[in-house]
């Protein structure tokens, strides 16, 4: 068994070893894998098939975008995150650019260094699971993905697609979910009307198969953040949502999940320096 880090800001996952080949999703930099398949790291042209260790997905990444890593540094990884869009990292004196949600699990006092990589960590951390799953922090959270272009297999700041976006929101809260929209669908416990609903509870939809192919954050009773186009504010009712500024049907709503109860404490301040 061997393990490798991401080490550019945003490296695809691809469903065969090609860049023509669908992007199914992304590791994001830091984040940790295990190797499947694949040619040698770090060399240009190869693609290494991985199993991401957060979520457990699978995929093709470029062999040039990752690095090995020691079996006890990843034994040994913390939860830290970067908290905000940063351009503090450093690659042997050289910047990266860094969207929030990339992870530092594997660094120890700001610092990383594997064979020929020398990073450095100069912005602010953030470890999930320090703020309360409240109302005010779940607004906080996802507002930071506001206008997010879609994208679909995303992540990141950059580009995400539904399910990404509600995965990266809820790991502000130490809370891991899966990739996809159905696998998420299958946690939580179901809530019967919209009128029962908390701030932070799931949405999910469905097509005329019947099969989940979206999900968004319940804001309240009446109005969801979601991946759609963009990551945008609509409106939603007991038959699904409705686009704000068309009022158009977009989605047909099939259940709702509460994964975890969203308390209404104040919360003034999201994260700390470290």
């Amino acid at each position: 068994m061997a393990f490798v880090v991401a080490i550019v800001a945003v490296a695809p996952l691809r469903a065969e070893a090609a860049h023509q080949s669908e992007m199914v999703s992304q590791i994001l930099f830091g984040e940790t894998a295990e190797i499947i398949d694949g040619g040698p790291l770090l060399q240009t042209g190869t693609f290494t098939k991985i199993k991401c260790l957060n979520d457990g997905y699978e995929g093709w990444c470029q062999s040039a975008q990752l690095a090995l890593v020691p079996d006890e540094l990843v034994m040994l990884k913390s939860n830290t995150i970067i908290a905000a869009y940063s351009n503090g990292m450093l690659l042997n004196d050289t910047v990266i650019q860094l969207p929030f949600g990339a992870s530092l699990e594997l660094f120890k006092n700001h610092q990383l260094n594997l064979t020929g990589l020398a990073f450095k960590y100069e912005g602010e951390l953030f470890t999930p699971g320090e703020i309360p799953f409240t109302e005010e922090s779940v607004n906080m959270v996802s507002h930071l993905f506001l206008n997010t272009p879609y994208l679909w297999g995303g992540r990141s700041i950059y580009g995400i697609d539904c399910s990404g976006f509600v995965q990266q929101v809820y790991q502000y809260f130490n809370i891991r979910l899966p990739r996809d929209a159905y696998q998420q669908a299958e946690l939580g416990t179901d809530i019967g009307f919209l009128a029962e609903t908390n701030c932070g509870d799931l949405a999910f939809f469905d097509n005329k198969e019947g099969k989940i192919t979206h999900v968004g954050i319940l804001l309240n009773q009446n109005t969801i953040i979601h991946a759609s186009g963009r990551v945008r504010i609509d409106f939603i009712d007991q038959a699904g949502i409705l686009n704000r500024e068309t009022s158009e049907r977009t989605h047909q709503l099939r259940l709702v999940k509460r994964i975890v109860s969203a308390k209404t404490t104040s919360n003034p301040s999201l994260w700390q320096n470290k």
